[in-house]
């Protein structure tokens, strides 16, 4: 089940990731801010908890947990990763609608002011006529083709109807004069009005290139950048599917690790049950022969002796010199955080930097002081008979012994040094305590 949610947990990054690449919908600045520390906060929580899942993967291959690792990292950076990228296409999707609008103004003002300069064009050519027929009028008259004035008029007339003529010619005249004067004025307003509007439209056109050209220059930025958080996601997402395909492909030599972890624990709990019988044995032996001596001396048999109970609380001391100890992670079941299945955590985790010394928590006699398996160096302590309990204890994956096997230690001494041997992900103290064979919380004890 646990794989089937990384495959889904992957995929739908994969989806969320196309779906951020393909969208260009806008964002608002404070959203993206948000989402950025959100996920900022994310891969400090991450980070802050790797120390806790170092310890739950104790019995995992050391590069499946940096695989897992990197992957929770992707996981927590791809949000974040994702908001820049919302923000990079919305910032290029509105500089590009802002150059489509800026292209769509200067399109229209171009071509108003190409109509203005088509109809100064024209009406330029018609003042020019109106100035040529004007002139020209002017030199006819100068000339004596025309009749200068009324009196004129009547003085050159023959008769009557010479007048007459002479008379509507010159009104003729006077009345093109007086309109073509007119329509000069006219025209020379309108372009006059129509130069001024083509000064305002070049102005107005220059601006705009100058702000196309700054938008092209932004525009071009942002699509760089657009790119570029594509390619991060892209990136992220990548290596996402990758680690979780390293998880898949390795599933099967986790659990070979789980089935021999449980055989040790097995086989340290048949070798453990063997010492709890011969200590059981001994006391038989010790308690038949007192009653045999007390038979022979003629004395009272002693009673046997009370029932086994638990042995009390502090009746271990820390076994980890730091002050004050730290526990990283308590005894009870865990739920693997990659694969899912349920174990045991038969001891108590110290925080114990490399090197650090482990003292006996009791004193006792060093059962042995050897690498097994999982467990590392271990040092096994038997403290012999508690409330009429065995008790022992154990510490290891340390880097080295300070005591050997069947030699007799106090409580306090140094029996070793922390390390990671054995399957241990960092540095620590794994400690485990055992009541007549079975592992017990060590915290009940200390």
């Amino acid at each position: 089940m646990r794989s089937r949610s990384v495959r889904l947990s992957v995929a739908g990054a994969l989806a969320i990731a196309a779906l951020a690449s393909s969208l260009v919908a806008p964002a608002a600045a404070e959203e993206s801010d948000d989402r950025r520390a959100r996920a900022k906060s994310e891969q400090g929580a991450v980070a802050s908890s790797m120390e806790e899942l170092n310890e739950l993967l104790e019995d995992t291959d050391a590069e499946l947990v940096a695989v897992y690792a990197d992957l929770q990292t992707l996981t927590a950076q791809l949000p974040g990763a994702q908001a820049e990228l919302s923000t990079a296409e919305a910032v290029l999707d509105g500089l590009e609608r802002e150059a489509a609008m800026i292209g769509e103004r200067l399109t229209v003002t171009r071509a108003e002011g190409a109509t203005i300069t088509a109809a100064i064009l024209v009406d330029t050519q018609r003042a020019e006529q109106s100035r040529s027929a004007i002139g020209q009028l002017a030199r006819d008259a100068y000339k004596g083709s025309l009749s200068a004035s009324a009196m004129s008029a009547v003085l050159d007339s023959r008769n009557a109807t010479d007048f007459v003529q002479r008379s509507a010619i010159s009104s003729a005249v006077l009345q093109a004069q007086t309109q073509a004067l007119r329509d000069l004025e006219q025209i020379n307003g309108l372009n006059g009005n129509r130069r001024a509007r083509l000064t305002a439209v070049e102005t107005e056109i220059a601006e705009l290139k100058s702000e196309a050209d700054a938008n092209v220059a932004e525009a071009e930025s942002a699509r760089i950048t657009a790119q570029r958080r594509r390619d991060e996601v892209a990136t992220l997402v990548a290596r996402q599917q990758a680690n979780a395909d390293v998880i898949e492909a390795r599933r099967a030599d986790q659990l070979e690790r789980k089935t021999a972890y449980e055989a040790q624990q097995a086989a340290l709990a048949s070798e453990l049950a063997a010492i709890v019988r011969a200590q059981e044995d001994d006391r038989a032996r010790r308690a038949a022969a007192a009653a045999q001596a007390a038979v022979v001396a003629g004395e009272p048999v002693p009673a046997p002796p009370p029932p086994a109970q638990q042995p009390g609380r502090g009746v271990l001391a820390y076994p980890s010199p730091m002050n004050p100890p730290v526990i990283t992670s308590p005894y009870g079941y865990r739920i693997h955080p990659i694969y899912g299945y349920r174990k045991l955590h038969a001891g108590t985790d110290f925080r114990a930097y490399c090197g650090t010394p482990i003292i006996a928590s009791a004193a006792g006699t060093v059962q042995w002081a050897a690498s097994v398996g999982g467990f590392g160096n271990q040092v096994m302590l038997n403290h012999g008979l508690q409330n009429g309990s065995s008790l022992l204890t154990s510490y290891n994956h340390l880097s080295s012994f300070a005591v050997t096997t069947g030699q007799t230690v106090t409580q306090g001494q140094v029996v070793g040094y922390s390390g990671t041997t054995g399957t241990s992900t960092a540095c620590h103290l794994h400690f485990e305590v055992y009541v007549n064979g079975v592992t017990v919380d060590p915290e009940t004890l200390l």
